[in-house]
């Protein structure tokens, strides 16, 4: 299993202080919306140069057209891999994937954020387990080459695919913050996550290289 870090911070600046810091044991960082809407394509341009490879995560959902062609020009601009929600519907999964270039595509399915109150809010109806299942199925008919999901829900994703599967939400505690179905890196492992994600506990730590070391003993 590969631990990626989130580079969830306000600008390019403090990117790169921490590319430098954990580039020589981390070669996956993942661009979220903040940090993009801040610097736009040269943070994609910085993490390459650095020798590491650029997780775009904007969980694109649009028409087909816009998304595949925002996928397309992810591909040229050398990004490794990107996201977009299964949500989005068979015809934009299936153009984006038809795509070339283009990156590796995860599948959102159910935002860790979520819980079945705020599935019923949006007008989803089946319980998260259930959703995720119909997600999971739909990325794996379309070719897309990996799932996003809760470390909680690995299990239903494997019965229905054989894809990839990248795990964010990850936490080494238990934490009072806006995600609801977290698992710890180690439990995410049992379960058998090919990915995990962490962004906070590592760059809110007064240390982030002792806390990467730390993860990576629970995954290696």
């Amino acid at each position: 299993m590969e631990l990626i870090v989130a580079l969830d911070v306000d600008n390019i600046s403090q990117a790169e202080i921490l590319i430098d810091l954990l580039k020589d044991k981390i070669k996956i960082f993942k661009v979220g919306s903040r940090l993009f809407t801040s610097e736009g394509p040269e943070i994609i341009d910085l993490i390459n140069k650095k020798g590491c490879k650029v997780f775009l995560d904007l969980k694109y959902y649009d028409i087909p057209t816009v998304i595949a062609d925002a996928v397309k020009i992810a591909g040229e601009k050398g990004v490794f891999s990107t996201t977009l929600h299964i949500s989005g519907g068979r015809n934009m999964l299936k153009l984006s994937v038809q795509q070339k270039p283009r990156p590796l595509i995860w599948g959102v399915t159910v935002l860790t954020s979520f819980d079945e109150n705020n599935l019923r809010e949006i007008g989803v109806m089946r319980k998260i387990d259930e959703q995720v299942e119909n997600l999971a199925r739909l990325a794996s008919e379309v070719g897309l080459d990996g799932i996003v999901c809760s470390a909680k829900e690995i299990s239903i994703v494997k019965k229905v695919s054989g894809l990839k599967i990248i795990v964010p939400g990850i936490r080494l505690n238990k934490t009072n913050d806006d995600q609801k179905r977290t698992l710890t890196p180690r439990e995410a492992k049992e379960l058998g996550a090919d990915y995990i994600v962490v962004g906070r506990p590592i760059i809110k730590s007064e240390n982030p290289l002792i806390v990467v070391d730390t993860i990576r003993k629970e995954i290696i």
